[in-house]
């Protein structure tokens, strides 16, 4: 997590959260194909366990990435070369996700487990069909 100084009861700007977020383990289904792509970053930057898999510099015990830092070296020039022809903001992948799971008959509550909701109606406001925001 990212915030300011004078808030983080640290003194840190970035404080790294336990997971599984609220005690609530999620299984995410990947393929060999990442799979070997992962374990062969984790062999190349020599991790261990508590490593980032995305630190700040291509370095075992690496930093978390910053939000900004994120945004003008990965998220921005990706938009970019996707050309889009629309901004598109990270969380709305996320609404995507959880729209398009229901229009193509997902029931609500395999999407709210998905989704991480702790209530059904946090899950219905993805009923919608609607636009990429602008």
């Amino acid at each position: 997590m990212e915030l300011s100084k004078k808030n983080s009861p640290t003194g840190e700007r970035m404080i790294v959260k336990p997971y599984p977020k609220n005690n609530e383990p999620r299984a995410v289904r990947v393929g060999q194909d990442l799979l070997d792509l992962l374990a062969a970053r984790i062999q190349d930057l020599g991790l261990s366990r508590d490593d980032l898999l995305f630190p700040s510099t291509e370095l075992a015990g690496g930093n978390p990435v910053s939000r900004n830092t994120f945004r003008t070296r990965v998220w921005l020039p990706s938009l970019e070369r996707a050309k889009l022809g629309h901004h598109v903001r990270m969380h709305d992948l996320r609404h995507a996700h959880a729209s398009w799971l229901l229009a193509g008959g997902a029931d609500l509550k395999t999407v709210m487990d998905r989704m991480g909701h702790s209530q059904i109606q946090t899950t219905q406001k993805y009923l919608h069909a609607g636009k990429p925001r602008r």
